[in-house]
């Protein structure tokens, strides 16, 4: 007997392009594992709607704008299935069977909703689109049979709650669905360049996958680091710094990362300096990345073409599990056939 396929489901809500830290935390485990998996990458904009509510006209550019990130850092179509979640109704059938499986106060103690909660300040309360979201985020992974989940440290207690779902769930009606695993990146979580924990879109504190080479100088020109340190003769801290977090994630001139640490303890190296060679590092990086992006950009039907055919191929997918899902809760009946 073969042996069972192996997949992958992870994805990103398109509230704007993709930075830095949604490469190191999830994108290049996408890219490294997409020959070793059966991989689903979803375009989450249902879940998107939790912050574009009053503005859902921008959610098909950015749609658009996600994919093309996809492809860039080297997403392959003929491997992957970039999914658009609104073209797959089954996983909001299967939402609403989840939503019995899980109560108020497991939603309420999940900690990266009440961070994301924090972070956007809901003034009128918060909406239920939002409390639901790890239900629904369980009903992404769940549909696809998802074995494994590339996510960032943050999205850790939404992978524990999919996992408690689903053993709730075949518990009661049986072993249908699959318990999936979180794959952390090598950088659990890489600092906003204002030296804040996360680099976050809200905050305004990153460096995006396409942005220009003179954007991504200014950033780095303007990044935070030892605040203890006043003079480039000072020997300062390499421990907490973010230009040292980004040259660890990102220059792959290991000797020159650690050159650098080196006399920046000692203090025989400015902040200027750093900078300026994390900036190189990271032209190295998305010089490639920004090129195939305007390739991609260039021939939108192309794009188009991936997004359809691989929304398709989920939605079929999808189907397939929501026909033993509803044979399982008995749900399959013929009353009205």
């Amino acid at each position: 007997m073969a042996a069972p396929i192996k997949r992958i489901l992870t994805g990103d809500r398109p509230t704007g392009p993709l930075h830095l830290g949604h490469y190191v935390g999830s994108l290049k485990n996408r890219v490294e594992l997409q020959h070793q998996y059966d991989s689903y990458i979803l375009i989450a904009d249902l879940q998107a709607l939790t912050d574009n509510f009053e503005h859902p006209e921008r959610l098909g550019g950015n749609v658009v704008e996600v994919a093309l990130d996809y492809l860039a850092v080297g997403l392959d179509p003929e491997r992957v299935k970039i999914v658009v979640q609104s073209m797959v109704p089954e996983l909001c059938e299967l939402t609403v069977y989840f939503m019995n499986l899980v109560t108020v106060a497991t939603l309420e103690r999940n900690p990266t909703v009440k961070e994301e909660i924090r972070q956007r300040n809901f003034q009128r309360g918060v909406p239920v689109g939002f409390w639901s979201y790890p239900i629904s985020q369980a009903a992404d992974i769940a549909i696809f049979k998802a074995h494994l989940v590339p996510v960032g440290e943050d999205q850790l207690p939404m992978i524990e709650q999919t996992r408690e779902i689903v053993r709730r769930f075949n518990a009661l009606y049986g072993r249908v669905l699959v318990e999936p695993k979180a794959l952390l990146g090598e950088v659990a979580r890489l600092p906003g360049t204002d030296g804040g924990a996360k680099m976050s879109k809200s905050l305004n504190n990153c460096i995006y996958l396409g942005d220009p080479t003179e954007a991504v100088q200014k950033r780095v020109m303007s990044m935070f680091t030892d605040p203890t340190r006043i003079h480039p003769t000072d020997p300062g801290h390499v421990e907490g710094n973010p230009v040292f977090a980004y040259h660890d994630a990102f220059n792959d001139d290991r000797a020159e990362v650690a050159e650098l640490k080196e006399r920046y303890r000692k203090g025989t190296v400015g902040d200027v300096e750093v900078k300026q060679r994390l900036f190189a590092a990271l032209e190295r990086f998305l010089s490639p990345i920004r090129e195939r992006r305007r390739a991609f950009a260039e021939h939108p039907e192309r794009v188009r073409e991936i997004v359809v055919e691989g929304t398709r191929r989920g939605r079929a997918a999808a189907q397939a599990t929501m026909d033993e899902v509803r044979a399982a809760m008995r749900l399959n009946y013929t009353v009205f056939a």
